[in-house]
């Protein structure tokens, strides 16, 4: 199962029956002019029935709806979100307890993913957490959220128990089953923090087995024996499992760390990385982001996501998968080019999403940011315009000018004061 399942176009006056669905795929065409791909063609693209129809040289496809001028942008497939603790979000800056009313979660919810999906992320992975005192209030609003962002993004979620073995894991245990119920898409959790994590995972495991869910759980990856009970649990199963952060392999002994990614590929375990900062969902132990590098040598599935955005474990978190991808190619070791793939291509393969390309036949799910290179992109993403099923969903436009001074006047640079305003 796929976080995100296409949905049948509505009939002009119908409904498709199901208010969790994505939205309906909007008829009309699109044609997206002079845009850059990163093989270096300059391409019109035209979009239908939220699909790519046609890639064309430059001024080659007729449109009969709108056009889009990308002129001056490099056009990419749509980064996905892997990993967003939405109902967290947004909560560094309260100044006293946090709110967790369904209210107050929904209205963070849907501000963080249109945050998220201004910086250009079109489907998003939420984990939720579920039990405690908020029981599955929690749940219920971020399920809201995902309705009241039809159209705009895909939102799934993820349900988080806090303890599931044991006579204190009984009502975690029945509780996850109802979040599923309910319409979590994906099942999740801390073994971590449970004091039996074999016992935890193999819940999870029933779980996702009852009704044909992915797993995605948090740990931190920073006990060997763990990770290779983890890895024997879940190695092969269908669909795909997830584990991530995993920063505390990097703090292992280099054998015991090349031993364990080993284990992980052999498995089939995709690892979601945070190279922003840490998540709720962990502790915070100080480590760097996992070692993608030796993850990626031993044949690990390695994406990238976002974690915090500006909760208490990462005050000023953008959610940004331009600056995951910046910081994997500046601080990971990595090419640009396979940077991005980990926020793009990467995170939708981890989500069970559709492969996009610039190609005709695949989803429309695009980004085209102001830029003629990958690595200039990250480097500088400040425009950018975001397609979510066939249509522009979001517009960040940025505009740099400098004092008409000689220099400014020597480079031809944009200046202030061109049209006859007043200079600084």
């Amino acid at each position: 199962m796929s976080d995100s399942q296409p949905q049948p176009p509505h009939s002009s006056g119908g409904s498709s029956g199901n208010s969790d669905g994505a939205s309906t795929t909007d008829a009309a065409t699109l044609l997206l002019c002079a845009a850059r791909l990163t093989d270096g063609r300059i391409v019109d693209v035209r979009l239908s029935g939220g699909r790519i129809e046609a890639v064309g040289t430059a001024g080659s496809l007729s449109a009969v709806g709108a056009r889009v001028d990308l002129a001056g942008h490099l056009l990419l497939p749509a980064p996905a979100e892997p990993h967003a603790h939405s109902d967290t979000a947004l909560t560094a800056d309260t100044g006293g307890p946090v709110s967790y009313g369904t209210e107050d979660v929904q209205r963070r919810t849907t501000e963080a993913a249109l945050l998220q999906l201004g910086h250009g992320a079109t489907a998003l992975r939420s984990h939720v957490r579920i039990g405690d005192v908020q029981g599955l209030s929690s749940m219920e609003a971020v399920l809201q959220a995902r309705r009241s962002l039809r159209g705009l993004a895909d939102l799934t979620a993820v349900a988080v128990p806090r303890l599931l073995t044991g006579i204190a894991g009984a009502d975690g245990l029945a509780m996850l089953r109802d979040a599923v119920k309910m319409g979590a898409g994906v099942v999740g959790g801390c073994p971590d923090l449970d004091p039996d994590p074999a016992g935890y995972t193999e819940a999870v495991l029933e779980v996702a087995a009852e009704h044909g869910c992915p797993v995605d759980l948090h740990t931190e990856g920073d006990d060997p024996a763990r990770l290779a009970r983890l890895a024997a649990m879940v190695g092969g199963l269908r669909p795909g499992v997830t584990i991530g952060p995993c920063a505390g392999i990097s703090r292992l002994p280099l054998d015991a760390a090349t031993r364990a990614a080993g284990q992980l590929a052999a498995a089939g375990v995709t690892v979601v990385c945070l190279p922003q900062g840490d998540c709720v969902g962990v502790e915070r132990r100080g480590a760097g982001p996992a070692p993608v590098r030796l993850l990626r040598a031993a044949g690990v599935r390695v994406a990238a996501g976002s974690g915090a955005l500006r909760d208490m474990a990462n005050p000023v978190g953008r959610g940004d998968p331009l600056e995951a991808a910046y910081l994997l190619a500046s601080q990971g070791g990595m090419r640009a080019p396979d940077a991005y793939g980990a926020v793009s291509s990467a995170a939708r393969q981890a989500m069970g999403l559709p492969e996009v390309r610039v190609e005709a036949g695949f989803p429309a799910e695009l980004l085209a940011v102001r830029g003629d290179r990958i690595a200039g992109v990250l480097s500088l993403a400040y425009s950018r315009v975001v397609i979510h099923r066939g249509r522009v969903v979001a517009r960040t436009s940025a505009v740099r000018e400098y004092c008409d001074s000689a220099a400014a006047v020597a480079l031809d640079l944009p200046r202030q004061g061109r049209a006859g305003g007043p200079g600084p």
